[in-house]
C-alpha cells in the first residue's frame, strides 16, 4: 500500500468486497491504497491501514457518543479523539498535540467532509448504495501535505459506516415499534 498524499491526483473510492464481511478496501483505480476491518459484525472497534500506518477506531459512550484513535501497536493512548455532534451533522477530531478539524455532513448523510477552520472542504466522501455501501473520496490539494490526512480519509470512512449502520438500527426499531 502507498502513501494516500501520494494518490490525491487519483479516483478513490471505499467499497466493500463482501457482504458477508464488515471489511472495507479504499482503491484508486486497481491498487488497493487502504483498508478498514471490524473486528465483528455488532462491535465499533475496527483496525485502519495504509501505507502511512495502522491505527484502531472504537466508538465509546451512549448519548454523547465519541470514537478513540490509537496506534495500533499501542492500545493504551488516544492519538486522536472524534466527538460527535448529531444536532450540527458533524463533528470535530482532536489530534494531541495537533488541530482540531471539524466534520460535517449533509442532511441526507450522503456527502462527509473534513474541514480546515476556516471550514474548507480538505477530504470529501461522496456516498452510494443500499446494500453494498460505498464512497468515493475527493483529497483536496491543501489536504494532500497535512499530516493528519491518512487519519481523515481512515476516520472519515469509520464514521460513515457507523453512520450506516446507526440508521439502519433506527429503521428496523422504528419498523418494529410500528408493527
Amino acid at each position: 500500500m502507498q502513501k494516500l498524499a501520494n494518490l490525491i491526483d487519483r479516483e478513490l473510492t471505499w467499497s466493500q468486497p463482501s457482504m458477508r464481511k464488515k471489511e472495507f478496501e479504499l482503491h484508486a483505480g486497481e491498487l488497493l491504497a487502504a483498508t478498514l476491518r471490524f473486528r465483528s459484525s455488532f462491535g465499533s472497534l475496527a483496525i485502519a491501514e495504509s501505507g502511512d500506518g495502522c491505527w484502531t477506531f472504537k466508538r465509546n459512550g451512549f448519548f454523547k457518543t465519541h470514537v478513540s484513535v490509537r496506534r495500533c501497536d499501542d492500545d493504551t493512548r488516544d492519538i486522536a479523539t472524534f466527538h460527535n455532534n448529531t444536532w450540527s451533522g458533524g463533528g470535530s477530531m482532536e489530534i494531541s498535540g495537533g488541530p482540531t478539524l471539524r466534520a460535517s455532513t449533509n442532511l441526507w448523510r450522503t456527502k462527509y467532509s473534513f474541514n480546515s477552520p476556516s471550514e474548507e472542504p480538505l477530504v470529501v466522501f461522496n456516498t452510494h448504495g443500499l446494500v453494498r455501501y460505498s464512497a468515493d473520496v475527493e483529497i483536496r490539494p491543501q489536504a494532500a501535505q497535512m499530516l493528519e490526512l491518512p487519519l481523515m480519509v481512515m476516520l472519515g470512512w469509520y464514521l460513515a459506516v457507523m453512520m450506516k449502520n446507526d440508521d439502519a438500527a433506527s429503521a428496523s426499531a422504528a419498523a418494529a415499534a410500528a408493527g
